[in-house]
């Protein structure tokens, strides 16, 4: 009865977060040597005062889901790492990413996609190391504000529901959480309409849940109030809505682009957010 209880409880908080999350998988564009959990690119150097580029991926993907970003990064001799998220929840999964960042001498410029913008949000807030965030079709709540609470912001025009499965899984503790997972019938035309159909199957087949409770978690004290922000909207997001990823931005003070993007925008639009990051990556020289 108690687990019944659970699950019914994580179950609602799912179903009002219909609207929520992120994608993007990197297997859809394969790079030599890419780790399915981290992928990592190093400049000789020569530019003491370059930052480093760290990017959060968000739901449903993984670090990988960067790689053509990484490819143009690197070209152009910049220090990479993506991190994976672990998709446990807002406040362990900061955590995660505070750890990685005390690990960087030196200026970040940390980069959020979905998800991950609520990741970095928190995360990156304190950090004097950390001189731009930049926010790709992401989440950027405020302060005591959680993305299921953003997801459901009236705006003049909402995105559909996503095609959300919920399962049950066991935690390492022993307690049963819920797992998120997208219908793979769903999957490209909720999230990847720009990315073509056999890879977007890829995404589908090779998706990482992120637990139900995740959508719930509150920023404490938004990074955005104190260090300069970039966003990218995607304007044929089916997974965020536009009118509130402009909202989200508008209330940042971000310096806003546009792009005719799914939310898939790392995989499927590389070289407009490589330039957005490269953007921001001047303002730290």
């Amino acid at each position: 009865m108690a687990i019944g209880r659970r699950l019914a409880t994580t179950a609602s908080l799912a179903a009002f977060a219909l609207t929520a999350i992120g994608l993007t998988q990197a297997s859809a564009f394969p790079q030599p040597g890419s780790s399915p959990t981290a992928t990592s690119a190093v400049f000789d150097g020569g530019d003491a005062v370059r930052p480093t580029i760290v990017l959060e991926h968000g739901a449903w993907a993984d670090a990988s889901s960067w790689n053509r970003v990484i490819g143009g990064l690197m070209r152009d001799d910049y220090e990479v790492i993506a991190a994976p998220n672990p998709l446990r929840g807002l406040a362990p999964d900061a955590a995660a990413l505070r750890g990685l960042l005390a690990t960087i001498a030196g200026p970040i410029v940390l980069v959020g996609h979905s998800y991950g913008g609520a990741v970095i949000t928190e995360a990156a807030t304190g950090n004097p190391q950390v001189k731009a965030l930049v926010y790709i079709a992401a989440y950027a709540p405020d302060e005591n504000e959680s993305i299921g609470e953003l997801s459901a912001r009236p705006v003049e025009h909402s995105a559909p529901a996503l095609p959300i499965v919920p399962v049950p899984t066991t935690a390492l503790d022993g307690s049963t959480v819920l797992d998120l997972y997208l219908d793979r019938a769903g999957f490209r035309a909720a999230f990847a309409a720009d990315v073509p159909a056999r890879v977007a199957a890829r995404l589908a087949a090779t998706q990482r849940p992120i637990e139900a409770s995740a959508l719930g978690g509150r920023v404490t004290r938004p990074a955005w109030d104190a260090i300069p922000s970039w966003y990218l909207v995607a304007t044929k997001d089916r997974a965020i809505s536009p009118d509130l990823e402009r909202f989200m931005a508008d209330r940042a003070g971000s310096h806003v682009i546009e792009v005719d993007s799914s939310h898939a925008a790392p995989v499927s639009h590389p070289v407009a957010v490589t330039r957005l990051i490269e953007r921001a990556a001047r303002v730290t020289r």
